[in-house]
């Protein structure tokens, strides 16, 4: 099969809105939560890895942004660019491929502030990929993904395939979420939000805090890359798996056997032995259960080098970015692979033994990781990993 590149990245983050802000921003190992600025907050926990105001995007007939649309569209437009893909050859060739879990709730949420209904398109809230596509005139396959946490993944997953069985040549793929009052409130009422920060696989967490933001990967059949004459890419996209615990509607099966099934899938199609991953980018939401039975993954799958293996904690410094999440870790990834070196993780507080992995850093890489697993998990056992490499 083709191998599928990843030729452009963009971000909006708490970290930053651009590639070198953004891993400046990981490199310091330092970032924290903040009260959200909404009057309507009327919960306990209201902290959030949040950006401060983002330009409105313009609509293009696809009715109003809410955040989660114009993080979508900043970063997607990086992308594209970065990707040198500003203007595109054939607009019926490139798709697009995104995962969210709100959408643009947003907006019925400030129009109930102002006693107002939402009008025309602006009243449905899953339209992010509509706004990319009209945005930049991206005419090939779309897809909206929301498995919850785990969506952008499926859509990078998803994004390969499109390319591999000839549907496309370039597809626009990641995810976005922005703050919505409703799911800081479900999660208040839930009990699963930690007090002080997002801290996975620390003995001391109780939970996880929402951040925000959109991460977008430009993915492009090698061939398609070669004939336009673009020979910089950050890395490969190897392999993919996926499988769902059917077990609990937010609990993980403490026994791990599905989640640990999507990353053997991953290895066995990407052709890759577990022992040569050099770095994982795991899920690690916070929450007590998930952390310690995603560390019973990781030795259940990579066996004894799933001790001292580097795993880079992302959430740790964004936060829970909801269904942009799996994308954030792959843009991370590819930075990884791409930089050379696993940013230092934000210190632990105090190890949990149950989650016997490898969190130390900084720790650049010699030689740099030829391939870098990401996790992505979700409500309802929604299970994704997916391999990338140099």
């Amino acid at each position: 099969m083709e191998r599928v590149l990843v030729t452009g990245l963009g971000v909006a983050s708490c970290l930053g809105m651009d590639l070198d802000s953004y891993w400046s921003g990981l490199l310091s190992a330092t970032s924290t939560p903040r009260p959200v600025d909404d009057p309507g907050a009327r919960m306990r926990n209201r902290l959030l890895y949040g950006i401060g105001p983002v330009p409105e995007p313009p609509t293009d007939g696809a009715g109003s942004p809410g955040r989660t649309s114009a993080f979508a569209v900043h970063a997607g437009g990086a992308a594209l660019a970065d990707a040198g893909l500003a203007d595109l050859p054939d607009p019926s060739r490139v798709g697009v491929a995104v995962g969210t879990g709100v959408g643009d709730c947003s907006l019925p949420e400030q129009a109930r502030l102002a006693d107002s209904t939402p009008q025309g398109l602006d009243a449905y809230t899953f339209k992010v990929g509509s706004m990319l596509a009209a945005r930049y005139g991206l005419a090939g396959p779309m897809i909206s993904v929301s498995t919850a946490c785990s969506a952008s993944a499926y859509g990078v997953s998803l994004a390969v395939e499109a390319i591999a069985t000839g549907a496309a040549d370039v597809v626009l793929a990641g995810g976005a979420d922005g703050y919505t009052r409703v799911g800081v409130a479900c999660f208040n009422r839930l009990g699963a939000l930690d007090p002080e920060r997002c801290r996975p696989f620390d003995a001391d967490r109780v939970g996880t805090i929402f951040g925000e933001g959109a991460a977008f990967l430009v993915l492009e059949s090698e061939s398609h890359a070669r004939a336009r004459g673009r020979d910089r890419h950050y890395g490969v996209v190897e392999g993919s798996g996926w499988s769902c615990d059917g077990h609990h509607p937010t609990a993980p099966d403490a026994g791990a056997r599905q989640i640990a099934r999507a990353m053997r899938t991953a290895l066995d199609e990407a052709g890759v032995d577990p022992a040569d991953v050099g770095c994982v980018v795991p899920h690690g939401t916070g929450t007590p259960l998930n952390d310690v039975v995603e560390s019973r993954a990781l030795h259940q799958v990579l066996g004894p080098s799933a001790a001292t293996v580097p795993v880079y904690s992302l959430k740790a410094m964004l936060g829970h970015t909801g269904g942009a999440a799996g994308a954030f870790s792959l843009l991370t990834a590819m930075l990884i692979l791409d930089r050379g070196a696993i940013p230092p993780n934000v210190p632990l507080g105090r190890p949990d033994p149950e989650c016997v992995i490898e969190l130390s850093g900084p720790a650049p890489l010699a030689p740099a990781p030829r391939h870098v697993l990401v996790n992505a998990y979700a409500f309802g056992g929604n299970n994704c990993s997916v391999l990338v490499g140099r």
